[in-house]
């Protein structure tokens, strides 16, 4: 039985998220514009700097809670990446989805916004509430597959 589009795209993502460096969450996302994987990103540290593994995790040693101060961090998020992928090659993500192993937060969640970005499929929950709601209010199409229901 062949899986659905949304599940195959969302088993990639869940492959890419093998690469992030990051030490408290491995996300993964690729962006899709008709059946076609345009960029893929995971999260970890700018091309060329110490991965966190090596340089330490700053948000531990700060005991930053999850969700808040996302500029005390060295690394770059999964959908930040994928973005940028784009951006280098000249692709535009105008009317393409997004596939991420975590509710994107409210950066990820505006820069999303900006690039053209019309639906995002996500697994995990994140707890930025700020995010759907802009997400919502930008009238981009939201679904969870934890639950199988648009959010």
């Amino acid at each position: 039985m062949r899986p659905s589009w949304d599940d195959y795209f969302m088993e990639i993502a869940e492959v890419v998220a093998t690469r992030s460096t990051c030490l408290r969450r491995r996300v993964g996302a690729i962006i899709v514009q008709d059946k076609r994987i345009l960029a893929t990103g995971y999260n970890g540290a700018p091309t060329g700097l110490a991965h966190c593994g090596v340089s330490g995790c700053l948000r531990e040693q700060l005991k930053v809670p999850s969700g808040e101060r996302h500029e005390l961090c060295r690394g770059l998020h999964a959908e930040q990446n994928a973005i940028i992928q784009c951006a280098v090659h000249g692709i535009s993500m105008q009317g393409a989805t997004i596939y991420s192993t975590t509710q994107p937060c409210v950066l990820c969640s505006k820069m999303l916004i900006n690039a053209g970005i019309k639906k995002i499929v996500f697994q995990g929950a994140y707890p930025d509430q700020l995010s759907l709601r802009l997400l919502e209010e930008a009238g981009i199409e939201l679904q969870s597959t934890e639950s199988d229901n648009d959010v």
